[in-house]
C-alpha cells in the first residue's frame, strides 16, 4: 500500500473577479477578518457585533423589521430560511426569467410538494399547488406578468428575484408588490443580487413579506458569512401559526441569536447556532463600509461605471441584452458567436474571471462588483478585448479607450 502523502499548503492565486459574483473583498473587511481575536461565540464583543449588524442591516435594507438579521452560510442559506413559510400543499406562483430564479423555484417545488409528488421525483419533484411563470430568457418580469398570474391563481405566497444574475435583467419590484397586496398573496423577493448594488428601501414595498440576499455581491463581505434577510411582522405571525419543519434555518429560533425575541430587540438573546468571531468582525465592517459610503452613491457608482463598461463591448460589436448595473450580459459579434465558453474559458485560465450564463442560449457575462474605479474598468475592457483580438475579432482598441477618456473626463475631452 502506497504511503498517503499530505499535500503542499494550498496556494489561489489573486484573481480579477469580473462575473455576476462573488466580488472581491475589499481589503479592509479581510483586514478585520484576519485581525479578529480568537473568542467563542458567547463573548460579549461578538454578541455586540451581531447586535450592530442587525442595526446597520436594517439602515442598509431601508426597513423598519425588527427580524432583520444575518443567516449563516451563503446566499441559498438566506433564500431557504425565506422558503421556510411554505409548506406541503402551498399555493405558489413564482415567476423564473434566468438559471437562480428557476433554482428558487425547485426550492418552492420541493418545499411545497406532498409525500407523494417527493416520492414520485424527489429531487426535481411537480408540485400541483405551485405555478412557476417562464419568462423567456433576456426579458424582465413585468407587473403585468405578475397582476395577470396572481388574479388567475390566487396563491398563498408570490415569489421573484429582483435581480436575476442568469440573465442579468432587472425585475419589477412596485408591480410585484402591487399586484400582491391587490390579490393578498404574500410576497417573497430573491434580492441576493440587488442588495447594496441599486437603491432601493425593502419598507417601500408593503406587499412583500419576505426578503433574502447575500454576503459576498453587494455588501462585499467574505462569502459563507451572513446572508442578510428581513421579514414583516406578517410573516413572522403566519410562521408562528403554520409552523415551519426546520430547525438550522427557522427565522423566529434563529432572530432569537440576534436578540430579537417576541418582536422585539432585546439585550441578550438565545443560542441558537455557534457563530464565528472572525466572520462576525468581517461582516461588520462590510456593513460599515456600505453605510459610510451610502447606499444611494454606491448605486449610482455602479450605474456610472457599468456605463462606461456597457459602452466600450459595444464598440467591440457585442450586444448587450441585460439592464442591470453590476453585470453586462452580452452576445459575442456574430463571426465568434458560438465560441462564448472558448473566450471565458481562456480568460480564466489568466486570472480574468468572466463567466458563462449557466443556462442556454450561451452568452457571457462580466460584472463589476466591488470594482468601481476608472483603473478597475480599464483593466476589465483591456483583458476582454484581448481575449476578444486573441480569438480574431477586429476591434479598434486605441478608439476605445479613448471613449472611456471621454467617459471619465468629459470636461478635458470636450476642450
Amino acid at each position: 500500500m502506497t504511503e498517503f502523502q499530505i499535500p503542499e499548503t494550498l496556494e489561489i492565486p489573486h484573481t480579477l473577479a469580473a462575473g455576476p459574483g462573488p466580488g472581491n473583498t475589499d481589503a479592509r473587511v479581510l483586514a478585520r477578518f484576519a485581525a479578529s481575536g480568537v473568542a467563542d461565540h458567547m463573548h460579549p464583543a461578538v454578541l455586540q457585533g451581531m447586535v450592530e449588524c442587525k442595526e446597520m442591516l436594517r439602515e442598509v435594507w431601508g426597513t423598519k423589521n425588527t427580524y432583520t438579521f444575518g443567516v449563516a452560510g451563503t446566499g441559498w442559506s438566506g433564500l431557504d430560511m425565506m422558503f421556510t413559510a411554505v409548506l406541503p400543499g402551498d399555493k405558489v406562483v413564482i415567476f423564473a426569467n434566468g438559471t437562480f430564479s428557476g433554482i428558487d423555484a425547485l426550492s418552492v417545488r420541493m418545499k411545497a410538494a406532498t409525500r407523494e409528488e417527493l416520492a414520485a421525483d424527489s429531487l426535481n419533484p411537480q408540485a400541483a399547488s405551485v405555478t412557476v411563470i417562464e419568462v423567456p430568457h433576456g426579458q424582465s418580469v413585468t407587473g403585468d406578468m405578475v397582476e395577470k398570474a396572481l388574479a388567475e391563481h390566487k396563491p398563498r405566497f408570490a415569489a421573484m428575484a429582483h435581480w436575476e444574475t442568469g440573465s442579468g435583467r432587472v425585475n419589477d419590484i412596485q408591480g410585484f408588490s402591487d399586484a400582491c397586496e391587490k390579490h393578498g398573496a404574500m410576497g417573497l423577493i430573491d434580492a441576493v443580487s440587488s442588495l447594496g448594488v441599486g437603491d432601493f428601501r425593502i419598507d417601500d414595498y408593503p406587499g412583500v413579506h419576505g426578503w433574502a440576499s447575500c454576503p459576498q455581491k453587494g455588501i462585499c463581505a467574505l462569502p459563507l458569512t451572513y446572508a442578510p434577510v428581513s421579514f414583516t411582522d406578517h410573516y413572522i405571525a403566519e410562521l408562528k401559526a403554520h409552523g415551519a419543519p426546520t430547525f438550522c434555518h427557522h427565522p423566529i429560533l434563529e432572530a432569537r441569536h440576534w436578540g430579537i425575541i417576541d418582536g422585539k430587540d432585546v439585550e441578550k438573546g438565545t443560542y441558537h447556532r455557534t457563530h464565528s468571531a472572525y466572520a462576525v468582525c468581517s461582516f461588520h465592517e462590510a456593513l460599515r463600509l456600505t453605510l459610510q459610503e451610502g447606499v444611494a452613491q454606491r448605486a449610482a457608482s455602479y450605474e456610472y461605471h457599468e456605463a462606461a463598461l456597457k459602452q466600450a463591448v459595444a464598440m467591440m460589436g457585442c450586444d448587450v441584452t441585460s439592464n442591470m448595473t453590476s453585470l453586462v450580459v452580452l452576445n459575442l459579434p456574430g463571426d465568434l458567436a458560438g465560441r462564448e465558453m472558448e473566450l471565458v474559458q481562456s480568460a480564466r485560465a489568466k486570472n480574468f474571471g468572466i463567466w458563462p450564463t449557466l443556462s442556454e442560449p450561451v452568452q457571457v457575462r462580466i460584472g463589476i462588483l466591488n470594482q468601481l474605479t476608472e483603473a478597475a474598468i480599464r483593466e476589465i475592457v483591456e483583458r476582454f478585448g484581448a481575449e476578444m483580438a486573441a480569438m480574431g475579432a477586429d476591434i479598434d482598441m486605441p478608439a476605445i479607450m479613448a471613449s472611456l477618456d471621454d467617459h471619465y473626463r468629459p470636461a478635458v475631452a470636450a476642450e
